[in-house]
């Protein structure tokens, strides 16, 4: 595909699935120094994650620009919508040192760049962006840093702020996330709990700053109960 005319891989047809087959080839073609478990872990969020289509087809409706992506990880999100030529610049923040050399390799020669950053902090600064990315972050953070968090995304974020959040209040869906954070925390040793804020919660920060927040699902076929707010400043 010629950059003129980038990629839509939606995943909602078949021409979507293979074109999200492909880019998510290109992009794990280029943690090929990572280790094997980095490799399939890039692979598999970039084709199965349902975040990924549904970030893809938002920025195939109004290109993202300039991003920064919150606990970016190995940043295989950002360098997709780079590949994609949905965005201009991507700038991952997160703790995890050996996940963010791995990005680095990753993203030779793309303009891309990560740095190390204590999300929990009081009163993060963050850098000035187009579209801001938290995609299953923020309700990893102790409570009282989402708020602050998620005002310092306000005042960074000219356009956009997108957040995959854990809902609380679905249900049978949140018993099961719940549950699935419990035991994916005993598997690994992390004993940290989770502390998803109620939507409104999530929303109000955002809709102080002046962005009109709206809320999908996200969970695909999984029965987790992931949503995707859409936070747009009006004119955007």
């Amino acid at each position: 595909m010629s950059a003129a005319s980038p990629p839509r891989p939606d995943g909602r047809d078949a021409a979507g699935r293979a074109e999200l087959a492909a880019l998510a080839a290109a992009v794990s073609a280029r943690y090929a120094g990572a280790s094997r478990f980095a490799r399939g872990f890039v692979d598999g969020k970039l084709r199965h994650d349902p975040a990924t289509p549904a970030l893809l087809r938002l920025a195939a409706r109004e290109p993202f620009g300039a991003v920064v992506d919150l606990g970016c990880g190995r940043g295989q999100l950002g360098l997709a919508l780079l590949a994609a030529g949905l965005a201009e610049h991507l700038t991952g923040l997160d703790r995890d040192a050996a996940k963010l050399a791995e990005a680095r390799r990753a993203a030779a020669g793309l303009p891309a760049d990560f740095t190390e950053t204590d999300l929990a902090a009081p009163d993060p600064a963050l850098p000035g962006c187009d579209t801001l990315l938290m995609v299953d972050v923020l309700y990893q953070l102790p409570e009282a840093a989402q708020r602050p968090l998620l005002a310092a995304a306000a005042r960074a974020a000219r356009r956009r702020v997108l957040v995959r959040a854990f809902d609380p209040d679905r249900g049978w869906r949140s018993a099961a996330g719940y549950a699935v954070e419990v035991l994916g925390r005993a598997v690994r040793g992390n004993g940290n709990a989770i502390h998803p804020l109620p939507l409104a919660g999530v929303a109000a920060p955002l809709e102080a700053a002046g962005f009109a927040v709206s809320v999908s699902p996200c969970w695909g076929n999984t029965p987790l109960p992931n949503v995707l707010l859409v936070a747009e400043r009006a004119g955007a």
